[in-house]
């Protein structure tokens, strides 16, 4: 009998992996919500980006990730809750504003608005933008751009002690996407140093590695 509970194929290594492989492929229960996504969102004129694991990938950093994280303005959130709950998605749970889940298949949907803070939530220099503003096209889905992402990624991890995976998803990046110490010229200055420290640590492992072999 096919699974066809996103849930239920994460509960199960063996289903998980599987929807790990098909994921990286472009294919997979999550990858057919994110499609389905994007159609709804387009159809009804929702200005959108993908961020978190989905954007990551979009940018060509394999991680698998159990949900899809996307930002809205605080309008285009309204508009998604007025025409599209009970038509293909639903909340989460009982009273839930920004988390949801497509009806079909059960995968996490969390929505982020613009205007909010990343990390802790505290006011900072670097908040998530309206979606149009740092957006590009990649494989048909509007996606936050690599300088954004990493902007907010780096503001996350350094403010929220318990999002150090933001650094490291940066450090990947960098290793991934060849970007040197020039990329630093196009972010912003309050992650600079972090950017900087992370570099020079990945180009530090980098040479030892070389050595070694």
């Amino acid at each position: 009998m096919q699974v066809t509970d996103f849930q239920q194929v994460l509960s199960s290594p063996v289903l998980a992996y599987e929807e790990g492989l098909n994921f990286f492929e472009g294919k997979g229960m999550l990858n057919e919500t994110l499609g389905k996504l994007v159609e709804d969102l387009e159809k009804h004129d929702i200005d959108y980006a993908v961020i978190g694991a989905v954007a990551l990938n979009q940018h060509g950093y394999q991680r698998f990730t159990s949900d899809i994280d996307l930002l809205l303005t605080k309008e285009g959130l309204e508009t998604f809750r007025q025409t599209l709950v009970g038509l293909g998605y639903r909340p989460a749970f009982e009273g839930a504003r920004k988390k949801f889940r497509s009806t079909e298949r059960n995968v996490p949907i969390e929505i982020i608005t613009s205007g909010e803070y990343p990390g802790d939530g505290r006011p900072k220099p670097i908040s998530f933008p309206a979606p149009d503003e740092h957006c590009v096209v990649i494989n048909g889905v509007k996606t936050v751009s690599l300088v954004m992402l990493v902007n907010l990624k780096l503001a996350s991890g350094m403010t929220d002690p318990g999002r150090l995976k933001d650094l490291a998803d940066v450090q990947e990046l960098i290793k991934i996407k060849g970007l040197d110490e020039l990329f630093a010229d196009k972010l912003h200055p309050f992650v600079l140093e972090k950017y900087l420290e992370l570099y020079r640590a990945t180009a530090q492992s980098r040479q030892a590695d070389e050595s070694e072999d």
